[in-house]
């Protein structure tokens, strides 16, 4: 369907006939109009076109005033309803990145590599597949941060997340202080579309907030958490004396995470190796699905430029016609004095 962003605009087409004719009833005396090149054509008060080619020129200035008043007038082509997908969920991914993150339990392609690594290689694959979802992210460790706000871009959370460093937010964990904020950022957002994904191989050491009471507060404001515990049970540890196995995930507070999800509507995962925390976001993937709401709109396409442009070609024709019409008038002209 065709329309005009500002069809009042239009109105001004008529404009140059009005002025035309209230020119015409000042002064109706009109100068003798002769062809051009006429021996009499450069006396004061004689016109140098014929009536058949001013009337062309007024004819083609008309058309190029209208078409420059409807390219201002901006026609758009809009097209059909269409329903464009919305996202239902703001998720916030909260990881732990205090130096136990860089216990080396983890393994890739038969290659030792640190939790924190593991979680970056999982977590780029689930927040690219949560496309059309508004995503944070929440580092944390002595004090907790936002180093990515809720956000569309997920992209700029993935790059984000990729820079974080094992030690950048203190040498202990603060699990209730990252609740308590992630709880901050979210309690603005729509109703049972508040989510946070923590991930932390340990027990809280830090904050002012314990996290049994954040969990308190985060049910009161209806965010949801899902808590994810990392690191190998069990790892053969070398040294000076041989070698032991050991637990490197002794301080694990599972107790906590498991009451933490719960008390909140959300759910604890033990993930022990990388393809455990895989299946972790795959299984979060399916409790939270992406929701595709209906907000419809219709496309518009806009015109403007093809008005605009054929009025620039009528002009430049018009000016190279003037323009020859006054050379030969002026190569007659020089051949007369010739003759002369």
């Amino acid at each position: 369907m065709l329309s005009f962003a500002y069809p009042w605009l239009l109105l001004l087409i008529a404009l140059p006939l009005l002025l035309r004719a209230r020119k015409r009833r000042a002064q109706p005396v009109e100068a003798p109009i002769l062809p051009t090149g006429h021996w009499l054509s450069d006396l004061p008060g004689v016109s140098r076109s014929g009536n058949r080619t001013s009337l062309l020129q007024t004819l083609l200035l008309l058309t190029v005033w209208a078409l420059l008043i409807v390219a201002l007038a901006r026609p758009q082509y809009v097209g059909e309803q269409v329903q464009l997908p919305v996202s239902g969920r703001d998720l916030l991914l909260a990881v732990d990145i205090s130096p136990s993150m860089d216990e080396q339990d983890m393994v890739i392609q038969g290659r030792s590599i640190n939790r924190l690594q593991a979680v970056k290689v999982v977590l780029d694959d689930f927040i690219e597949r949560r496309k059309g979802d508004r995503l944070g992210l929440l580092l944390f460790g002595t004090q907790p941060y936002i180093q990515a706000p809720l956000t569309f871009d997920l992209g700029t959370v993935q790059t984000l997340l990729d820079e974080a460093g094992i030690g950048m937010a203190g040498r202990a964990t603060a699990i209730g202080d990252a609740i308590g904020l992630a709880v901050k950022r979210l309690r603005n957002r729509p109703q049972d579309q508040r989510v946070v994904i923590l991930l932390t191989d340990g027990a809280n050491t830090a904050g002012e907030i314990p996290p049994d009471k954040a969990a308190e507060i985060a049910k009161a404001a209806g965010v949801r958490i899902y808590t994810i515990g990392i690191g190998a049970e069990s790892m053969v540890q070398r040294g000076l004396l041989g070698s032991r196995r050991v637990n490197p995930s002794r301080d694990l507070d599972e107790g906590l995470l498991k009451r933490m999800a719960q008390q909140t509507g959300g759910q604890y995962f033990r993930a022990r190796s990388l393809p455990e925390l895989e299946m972790i976001y795959e299984s979060i993937n399916q409790l939270e699905p992406i929701e595709l709401e209906g907000k419809r709109y219709r496309p518009v396409t806009e015109l403007y430029f093809w008005p605009a442009g054929l009025a620039v070609l009528i002009w430049l024709i018009l000016q190279a016609g003037r323009a020859l019409i006054m050379t030969r008038a002026n190569a007659i002209e020089n051949r007369r004095g010739e003759h002369g």
